[in-house]
């Protein structure tokens, strides 16, 4: 008998806005930011880590949890959940410089 546990995976998805969000980083790092949205939100995006978790409301982009990755923690995914569908809606993608944070070019406060 197998006494592995079978979890379910959540889908991730994309707001529109966010291939917006994208194309204002620098496109080296579009592989790395959608390698790592994968690894860390498709099987426990709701577990806080040190590099995930929720955000006070009320938040930039309606987001429920951020997610921080990169070159010295620069980037930011900012996501919703719905535990119904297993999906995992990306909201928002940003570069934090310091204590600002840039979403599409554009700063952003949090």
């Amino acid at each position: 008998m197998d006494s592995t546990v079978t979890r379910e995976p959540f889908h991730l998805a994309y707001s529109p806005i966010v291939y917006d969000h994208l194309a204002a980083i620098d496109a080296k790092y579009d592989s790395l930011i959608r390698q790592k949205a994968v690894e860390q939100l498709t099987y426990e995006p709701d577990v806080k880590t040190r590099n995930r978790k929720p955000v006070r409301p009320p938040a930039a982009f309606n987001a429920e949890w951020e997610l921080r990755f990169g070159p010295n923690n620069r980037f930011r995914v900012f996501y919703q959940i719905d535990y119904g569908s297993r999906e995992v809606l990306i909201v928002a993608v940003g570069v934090k410089d310091r204590n600002r944070l840039f979403v599409g070019g554009e700063e952003v406060t949090l």
